[in-house]
């Protein structure tokens, strides 16, 4: 299958990217700009552009047999800061992206959804894709608007679409300017030196789980015939405060916390159930929690390192 990945050099779409090729498809990237930790693959097409550059886009998906949309101009913490560019770029650039595909005649598209923002808070944990989507930030509100348009477009214009609900992935190539990602975050200013801040009292709970067996979901998924929505996470939740404990152990540092008013936007508690993905991809996170944060460590040191000093498996 020939896949165009849109935001497929950006954290989760890189290693979605490495699956596919993995698998043995034909990958074709459409992103703003080249990837950050690495060179470009040998085996890629890129297409660079602007997620609202109609012609582009038209360029880029001509020719492929599916979509994977990954691209996102916000953050949960941020997007409500700025809820009409969040609407604007994200969910009218879907639409038109929607129309393009229309276009050339592609129906099937894989759309990364947020399963730790869409459903609000939750009246039953863990939560099953049954439950109602009640998101209270602009960035939950924005994914769960996409997904009824992906609804929408199914029963009027033919298309084919599979959604993934993912928790919170974590693991290198993701960006660590202290916005992005609680675990990129933690370790990036711990490496600066610098005390790690949080939200509230420590005690929200989330569902982590290594980027690479979101890819792994993602690409069986997409180039599946099935459609509707799917969690993907780890099922099992840990709280901040045990995200700390378990930075103390794997990186045997020493640095401050910094205790900071709670945010609205933040749910208490996140925790998917991903029985589903499992009954019909064969899919379950195999990368233990532990193992992932280390080997997350051990990037971002490798990253932090001069030249001189060693040589990055994957050189910017």
């Amino acid at each position: 299958m020939k896949v165009l990945v849109i935001g497929g050099n950006g954290f989760i779409g890189s290693h979605i990217v490495d699956k596919l090729l993995a698998h043995g498809h034909s990958v074709r990237v459409f992103d703003r700009q080249p990837e950050r930790f690495r060179a470009p693959l040998q085996d890629v097409h890129y297409c660079f552009g602007d997620f609202g550059d109609k012609m582009a886009l038209v360029e880029a998906l001509t020719g492929v047999d599916a979509v994977f949309h990954l691209l996102s101009t916000t953050l949960p913490g941020t997007a409500d800061l700025d809820p009409r560019s969040d609407v604007q770029d994200n969910l009218i650039g879907t639409i038109n992206l929607l129309e393009a595909m229309r276009g050339v005649g592609l129906r099937r598209i894989l759309f990364v959804s947020s399963g730790g923002t869409v459903y609000g808070i939750p009246e039953t944990v863990p939560i099953p894709e049954t439950h109602p989507l009640r998101p209270i930030g602009s960035y939950g509100i924005v994914k769960a608007s996409i997904e009824h348009y992906l609804e929408m477009y199914r029963r009027t214009r033919g298309f084919s679409p599979i959604i993934v609900r993912a928790s919170n992935p974590f693991g290198p190539r993701q960006a660590h300017s202290g916005v992005q990602g609680v675990i990129s975050t933690f370790l990036r200013r711990i490496l600066a030196g610098e005390p790690i801040e949080i939200w509230g009292d420590g005690n929200v709970v989330r569902d982590y789980f290594e980027v690479s067996d979101l890819a792994e979901l993602c690409v069986r998924a997409g180039t599946s015939s099935r459609e509707g929505a799917y969690n993907a996470g780890s099922g099992y939740g840990l709280s901040v405060n045990e995200i700390i404990g378990a930075i103390r152990a794997a990186t045997d540092s020493r640095f401050e916390i910094v205790y900071k008013p709670g945010r609205l936007v933040d749910v208490p508690r996140s925790v998917l159930d991903c029985s589903r993905a499992k009954s019909d991809f064969g899919w379950e996170c195999k990368i233990g929690f532990d193992v992932g944060l280390r080997d997350t460590w051990n990037w971002l040191n490798t990253q932090a390192r001069p030249a001189s000093d060693a040589t990055p498996a994957n050189p910017p």
